[in-house]
C-alpha cells in the first residue's frame, strides 16, 4: 500500500477565492482580514504539521501586521515544496504590499489564488467529507 492509503487523512482548508477576501475585508473594514489571517494559519498549519499556526499568525495580523506579508505566502509556498512541487508564492511576494494602491490587492490574490489552488488539488484525496452536504 502507499503512503497516502496507510496515513491518516490531512484536513484540507476552505477555499475562499481572492475577491471574496479582498470584498469582505473592505466591508468589515479590516475585521475580516484579521479572521481571515487567523484561519489561513491554523489551517495551513493543520494540514502541514509545520508553521506559525493561527493564534501567532493573528497576533502578529494585530500587532506587527507587515511580517504575515511576506509568512504566509513563505508557508504557502512551502505546502508546495513539501510535495515537490515548484512554489507559486514566497515570501519575497510580500514586497506586493508596498505598492500604492493595487499592492494588497495583487498581494491577495496571489497568495489565496495559490492557496485555494492547493487546497482544490487536494480536498479529495486528504479529507472525504471536505465538500459533501452537511460537512
Amino acid at each position: 500500500m502507499s503512503d497516502l492509503a496507510t496515513s491518516s487523512p490531512k484536513p484540507t482548508g476552505k477555499v475562499r477565492g481572492p475577491g471574496m477576501v479582498i470584498l469582505l475585508t473592505i466591508v468589515t473594514l479590516g475585521i475580516y482580514g484579521l479572521f481571515w489571517q487567523y484561519k489561513t494559519f491554523k489551517e495551513m498549519k493543520a494540514y502541514s504539521g509545520v508553521g506559525i499556526g493561527g493564534g501567532l499568525g493573528l497576533l502578529l495580523a494585530i500587532f506587527f501586521a507587515i511580517a504575515n506579508s511576506f509568512i504566509m505566502p513563505g508557508e504557502v509556498g512551502d505546502l508546495y515544496a513539501a510535495e515537490g512541487q515548484a512554489k507559486p508564492v514566497r515570501g519575497p511576494t510580500g514586497w506586493w504590499v508596498f505598492l500604492p494602491l493595487v499592492g494588497w490587492f495583487v498581494w491577495v490574490v496571489k497568495v489565496q489564488g495559490a492557496l485555494d489552488r492547493f487546497w482544490q488539488e487536494h480536498e479529495g484525496a486528504s479529507d472525504p467529507t471536505h465538500g459533501a452536504p452537511g460537512a
